[in-house]
């Protein structure tokens, strides 16, 4: 039986400059996300979007939740397959593509883990549940731009 996940937070413009929005560049994009539990994150638009680079953008949020439903998703596959994962680490990247009127879209993501296995474990498995994860992640599933998989499967160094 499907069960409901409900996710609230807060978002608060902090941009006023004094000026509201009376102009293109007389207001800041500096807002601030709040949610119970983890507190306060620092937003801000793109910097080709007049945002600063000391705060997290949307995009970048974006990128970082696919990333992470991916990590939080494989390591759970994992456990039922029996590949026993020591390390883990990506480099994700993703391209918005800006359109003439100013629209866009994300046109791909690309994940590149990089993931540390026991010597008992599966490489192959290993490898092959990260093409899985979409079928569960909760995030991929939300999103229609492609996502892609460049895992690299090592084993765990001996002592």
């Amino acid at each position: 039986m499907p069960r409901d996940h409900l996710y609230n937070l807060e978002l608060t413009w902090t941009g006023n400059t004094g000026f509201g929005t009376t102009g293109y560049r007389d207001y800041s994009r500096d807002h601030e996300i709040v949610a119970d539990g983890p507190g306060s994150l620092p937003g801000t638009a793109d910097p080709p979007f007049r945002g600063v680079p000391d705060r997290w953008n949307p995009e970048q949020l974006f990128l970082a939740s696919i990333a992470q439903c991916h990590l939080l998703t494989y390591l759970w596959l994992c456990v039922g397959a029996g590949v026993v994962v020591t390390g883990y680490a990506d480099s994700p990247s993703g391209v918005m593509t800006e359109e003439a009127d100013g629209s866009g879209r994300f046109t791909s993501v690309t994940l590149r883990p990089r993931v540390t296995i026991t010597a008992d474990s599966d490489p192959v498995l290993a490898r092959e549940l990260h093409h899985k994860v979409g079928e569960y992640c909760f995030i991929a599933r939300s999103v229609s731009v492609p996502i892609q998989h460049d895992p690299t499967v090592e084993f765990e160094a001996a002592d």
